[in-house]
């Protein structure tokens, strides 16, 4: 049975960048706005969230109090939302307004319906070699991720990776563990810094065929 993905990449979040298929990342969390694209279909406030369709709002808000900033309006000298790209769904308006609708429930930045998973701290690439096909694939993976995790990744190319056992420097990885936990390094910091490319230095995962064979 497929695992459900816990964290994204931002690729994976900039890939939903429509009005229909709409997702955005701000404080670590990953949302899928798409729903609330449907249910307010036509209104002027969603522009400001279409305009960041697939990317990261998190400079929106205040990472202590998980709202939106706040600043104090110089003409009405009160504490109001700051929302220099206009303001948007649930946001209120800056003075009375007899079309506000006060009842929206909760905002949602912090109704958790719309949460898919969180946004990985840090993306890595590895390659993975079929060591009896010869293919190899890489895969941007997430850090935090299990390589059950990733293996799940990995099903789109190869529907038997279950039947591989996977390895690296000869070494049988702990598919509960992480990358980093299994002393698979990630070097990028490290390859930034001498200015030498990541691209080739990619750390590679072995898998080996084992006699059974799994159902795709």
């Amino acid at each position: 049975m497929p695992i459900k993905p816990r964290f994204f990449t931002p690729a994976e979040v900039a890939a939903h960048n429509t009005a229909d298929d709409l997702w955005v990342s701000f404080l670590g969390k990953v949302c899928d706005l798409s729903p609330l694209m449907t249910r307010y279909r036509g209104d002027i406030l969603l522009l400001p969230i279409m305009e960041f369709a697939g990317k990261d709002i998190g400079s929106w808000f205040d990472p202590e109090t998980k709202d939106i900033l706040k600043h104090v309006d110089p003409l009405t000298n009160c504490v109001r939302y700051y929302t220099p790209r206009g303001r948007f769904v649930h946001v209120p308006p800056g003075g009375p307004c007899s079309d506000w609708d006060s009842d929206t429930g909760q905002p949602w930045w912090r109704d958790p319906g719309y949460e898919v998973g969180l946004l990985t701290a840090k993306a890595r690439w590895i390659r993975v070699v079929n060591t009896l096909t010869s293919q190899e694939q890489q895969l941007e993976v997430c850090s935090e991720e299990t390589l059950a995790e990733i293996l799940q990744r990995y099903l789109r190319y190869n529907g038997h990776a279950h039947s591989y056992t996977w390895k690296h420097n000869g070494a049988i990885l702990d598919m509960s563990r992480t990358l980093v936990q299994n002393n698979v390094p990630d070097n990028d910091r490290e390859l930034e810094q001498l200015r030498l490319d990541r691209d080739l230095y990619v750390p590679s995962i072995l898998l080996h065929f084992n006699d059974d064979l799994t159902e795709a």
